[in-house]
This record gives structure tokens, C-alpha cells and sequence, in this order.
């Protein structure tokens, strides 16, 4: 069998344009930019809203019913499922992967700190209002509509900004003025978005009902404020989460605050280690999307724990997968920060966290446990005096 050798010339010539094939990612922009771009953020707020409103409307959650919320189950499923496989990737793994995102990301940033200038004046207070206090005001809004208690939105908003000084030697954006703590945020961001979603409640809770059909209103502004009133949530509960009647109800209040400060303070840590600005549309879907998540979720935990008129056998999936999720980054945080943070904690926050713990330790031992022990040995008292003594 004879093979035949084609002459040099005759071969393909690698330099004509049907040979020259480049890979379609060094000749295209494979990024998602068009996610990014004004309009399709614009998209972006409008079907969160949707979300956010389906989540608001089936308040109630029956079995067999109201099936539009597991949309939102099905969010935060997508949602878990891409943390665990974050959460086998490393660091730098991770900031390539970010990349399919957004192209201009995996690119470090200086942190910023807030405590630079800390004089108290006019012009300093001035200049601190921005962006990010309406985000604030915003947060508590959501927050307060999500707990639906406005002690427990205060608790939780000392609480985190006590958090903040307790961990301002990793994050150098933790560290802020006193005024800009304890003022600009607790007193006047957190506590007038609180107010305001406190207000939202108290509107639904109390709202009348008009019972006429769109047909039966009359005029212009009564048909429309028919149609406004038709997606307002099916119903609306107010939480009494009564954290001090109980030890489980202890229990509850103090997991729930728990989870609370962690799903607040997971994204500044991600967005830190990923080199993520503070409003990049990620980490704003990502606060959204634990707002959207939160409303059922809280519910179904206040229905299992609290509600004496609805009390629920087991505690539904919202709050199952929603704990799962805080957890899950928790965990990526714990891993991809090994050797990040040299800093060593300072001896007043570990002081300040001793004592804390002692409070949350000592104050349901005092409350509950020493009373339950006196009415044990009560009753033991009781039941040895009716035994009779055998004789000898």
C-alpha cells in the first residue's frame, strides 16, 4: 500500500482567514455586562419589587395554598446551592469565578475608614449624609417589616452597631465616629426606618375592608384606590415574640437576633474578601434577596414558636433554608479568611464579649431556672412529707 506525500504547497496555509480560527472568548466579551448595564438594573429593582410583593401577599401560609411564594423558596434554593459550591472553592478560585459576573471585579480595594475625622460640627454631620444613609433607612424599613416589634428592632440595631466596634480591628470600615454610631445611625437612620415599617404594620393590621366590587365604585379616585387596596397582603399578624415569658421563647428571641447579626454582617465580610464595592448590583441583589427570603421565613418561625391561634406542627421550609443559607456563608467567611486577619483581638472587646455572654447566660438562669428549681424542691418537699415514716 503506497502512501501519498503531498507536496509542501499543497498543504492547507494556516495563515487563510477559514484556518485562522480564534477561540470565540479572545474575540468576544463573554462577561454579562448586559446584566449591569442602567436599564436592565432598572428590570432588576422591578422584579425583586414583584418578589418582595408575592412574598408580602401570602403573609398566610396554608398548606395547598398560595403557591406563588415558593417562588421565592425556589430563589433561595438557587441561591444556597451557589454558596456550596462556593463554599468548596478557594479564594482565588472564587475571584476568577466572579468574573462570569462582572468582568471588572477580582481587582483589589482599599478599605475604607470612617473614622478619619470625628469632630462633631455642622459641616462634618453635613458631609456624612449620603448614598448610604438612605440605604440604611432603607434597611430598617425592611427589617422592621420582616420582625414586625419595635423593641426587637432596637435591641437589634445596638446590637449591631456593638458588633461593629467589636470587629473594627479586621474591618477597617467598621471603624466610625461616635456620633456617626450612635447619632446618624441608631437615632436617626435605624430609628426612622424602623418607625416607618413599624407604621407600614400597624396600617396593615388595622387597614378596613371594602367590600363593594370594582364595578359597584364610583369615579376615578374610588376605583383606583379599589385597585390599590386588592394588593395589599391577604391578611397581616402582629408578632408579640414575648422574649421573657419563657425559656423557649428566650431562646427563639436570642437564635433570631443571632441570625439576624450574621445576615448582617456576612455580606461587608464577602464583599471584603471577594473585592466587591459596597453598591455593586451583587451585593444589592444579595441584601434584597435575604429581605424577599426573610418575610415568610420569620413568619413560619413566629407561627411554630409564638402564634397561639395558628401554632404550627414543625417548622416550615422558608426558615429551614434561610438558616441553612446565614450558616453557609458563615462557613465560606470562616474559610476564605484564614490569615487575613492578623490582627489580634483587642483586650477590651474580648472584656466586652465575656460580659455579654455572662448576660445572656445568667439573665434565663435567674429568670427561669432559679424559680423552676425552687418549685421542684417544693414540690419534692411536699411529696416526702405525705409519705409516711416505716417503723422499725
Amino acid at each position: 500500500m503506497m502512501l501519498i506525500m503531498l507536496p509542501p504547497q499543497s498543504q492547507a496555509d494556516r495563515t487563510e482567514p477559514y484556518t485562522n480560527i480564534q477561540p470565540f472568548d479572545k474575540t468576544n466579551d463573554t462577561s454579562v455586562e448586559f446584566f449591569f448595564k442602567p436599564s436592565t438594573l432598572t428590570a432588576l429593582v422591578v422584579a425583586l419589587s414583584v418578589l418582595a410583593y408575592v412574598a408580602m401577599t401570602n403573609d398566610v401560609l396554608e398548606e395547598g395554598r398560595d403557591k406563588k411564594v415558593l417562588i421565592v423558596l425556589g430563589i433561595n434554593v438557587l441561591y444556597e446551592l451557589l454558596l456550596v459550591y462556593l463554599l468548596f472553592e478557594d479564594l482565588s478560585s472564587a475571584r476568577r469565578f466572579m468574573l462570569y459576573f462582572d468582568s471588572n471585579l477580582n481587582v483589589p480595594l482599599p478599605e475604607k475608614s470612617y473614622a478619619e475625622d470625628c469632630a462633631l460640627s455642622v459641616t462634618t454631620l453635613w458631609n456624612a449624609f449620603d448614598i448610604f444613609c438612605v440605604a440604611h433607612l432603607l434597611g430598617w424599613l425592611g427589617k422592621a417589616i420582616i420582625l414586625r416589634d419595635y423593641w426587637f428592632c432596637w435591641i437589634l440595631s445596638i446590637s449591631f452597631e456593638l458588633a461593629e466596634y467589636s470587629l473594627e480591628h479586621q474591618l477597617p470600615n467598621f471603624a466610625e465616629c461616635w456620633w456617626d454610631h450612635w447619632v446618624l445611625d441608631v437615632l436617626i437612620c435605624n430609628w426612622l426606618g424602623t418607625y416607618l415599617g413599624i407604621k407600614i404594620c400597624q396600617y396593615f393590621e388595622v387597614k378596613s375592608y371594602v367590600w363593594r366590587g370594582f364595578r359597584q365604585s364610583r369615579g376615578l379616585k374610588a376605583k383606583t384606590g379599589r385597585v390599590l387596596k386588592q394588593m395589599t397582603p391577604h391578611d397581616w399578624t402582629t408578632f408579640q415574640w414575648e422574649g421573657t415569658s419563657s425559656f423557649s421563647h428566650y431562646c427563639t428571641v436570642v437564635l433570631l437576633l443571632s441570625c439576624f447579626l450574621a445576615a448582617e454582617l456576612n455580606p461587608f465580610y464577602l464583599k471584603s474578601l471577594l473585592w466587591m464595592e459596597p453598591d455593586h448590583p451583587i451585593v444589592i441583589s444579595r441584601l434584597a434577596g435575604i429581605f424577599i427570603c426573610g418575610i415568610p421565613a420569620v413568619r413560619e418561625l413566629y407561627d411554630f414558636r409564638n402564634n397561639p391561634s395558628r401554632k404550627a406542627t414543625r417548622l416550615g421550609a422558608h426558615a429551614w433554608l434561610l438558616f441553612a443559607t446565614i450558616l453557609t456563608e458563615l462557613l465560606i467567611i470562616v474559610k476564605w479568611s484564614r490569615g487575613l486577619y492578623p490582627a489580634p483581638t483587642p483586650t477590651h472587646v474580648k472584656v466586652g464579649w465575656t460580659i455579654g455572654s455572662m448576660l445572656l447566660v445568667g439573665y434565663p438562669t435567674l429568670k427561669f431556672g432559679v424559680p423552676s428549681a425552687r418549685r421542684y424542691l417544693r414540690r419534692r418537699g411536699r411529696k416526702e412529707k405525705k409519705i409516711p415514716l416505716k417503723s422499725d
